[in-house]
């Protein structure tokens, strides 16, 4: 199945989705894509514009909604800490009272980013922070599951997306950060091989996903960029060279749920860089970044920064 390049997916009109954990980031910009596809697109998380989460940064669920029926779709925020069984039991009762069933469940909650520290063993890690990473990371998802796949599997042809970082290619030869994050994102991994199975039985899917460098917003005001002027930050970090918008791992999204022969990616992980190969959508800006063959090919290998061949 191919795409016209640039073009985020064959129209999701009448489809519904949940981006569970979209306040910012690749939730945001899943959503936004998944709307410009022409989805109805439920979008939850614990920031909004009364109260914000312990991140304290000033994007909302609210915002991301807006976003969504100005790409061309229809937005609804729901307030939801993924963390309290009520709450996500409350959101899947609203979903199927409003629509009465879901096609696409993309589980991009987090929230772990202040918690964990580059390359400190498990013995000098916080536990406190390790553990709380550990809620954040893995239980979400699975309360989540507990609660909204039973309006998914009404719907043969429904789509499990389960947002990670890394592939299992990758992440089973390669140390990921920490002792937690580690374990954390090679759970969510596992946690879609589990959901296939279990989906298969009901025409379902489920997939794990990747996006590569991600230009998310506090990775731009980290490396004091926009994403207008991001190019300014190699200067310091030239390996950014190869870094996407959330966009395009948005795209990726659409795309695999406007392919009616999504099945055959039942189990398996994927980066927004191979989904552009197959599907031919490109990032805002024209290009097809391949992050994770980038950073075996030419970061681990010991090269000079490079982004040709690679976006």
């Amino acid at each position: 199945m191919g795409l016209t390049p640039g073009t985020p997916a064959p129209g999701l009109g009448g489809k519904v989705a949940l981006v569970a954990g979209a306040t910012r980031g690749a939730g945001r910009g899943i959503a936004v894509q998944l709307g410009a596809a022409g989805a109805t697109v439920y979008v939850t998380g614990r920031t909004t514009r009364e109260r914000r989460s312990e991140y304290d940064r000033p994007e909302t669920i609210e915002e991301t909604a807006e976003r969504v029926t100005e790409a061309g779709g229809t937005g609804i925020a729901v307030p939801t800490d993924h963390l309290v069984p009520a709450q996500v039991r409350a959101l899947a009762e609203r979903i199927d009272a409003e629509q009465g069933g879901l096609d696409v469940l993309v589980n991009d909650i987090w929230g772990g980013e202040k918690l964990f520290a580059f390359d400190r063993p498990v013995w000098e890690h916080d536990l406190d922070d390790g553990l709380r990473l550990l809620r954040l990371g893995v239980d979400t998802h699975a309360i989540t599951s507990h609660f909204v796949l039973p309006l998914l599997v009404r719907r043969r042809g429904g789509l499990v997306v389960e947002m990670t970082d890394g592939t299992s290619a990758y992440n089973s030869e390669h140390y990921r950060n920490s002792y937690f994050y580690d374990l954390a994102k090679n759970s969510v991994l596992r946690t879609a091989f589990v959901l296939a199975h279990e989906l298969e039985p009901y025409g379902g899917t489920a997939v794990a996903l990747t996006p590569g460098w991600m230009r998310s917003e506090m990775m731009l005001d980290a490396f004091g960029v926009t994403e207008d002027t991001w190019r300014d930050a190699l200067a310091t970090v030239p390996h950014f060279c190869v870094s996407e918008s959330p966009a395009y791992v948005g795209r990726a999204v659409a795309a695999l749920a406007g392919d009616p022969d999504v099945a055959r990616w039942n189990g398996r992980s994927l980066s927004s860089g191979q989904a552009a190969q197959e599907y031919g959508f490109t990032d805002l800006d024209g290009s097809r970044p391949d992050c994770w063959r980038y950073l075996v090919e030419v970061e681990a290998a010991g090269k000079p920064a490079d982004g040709t061949g690679y976006r």
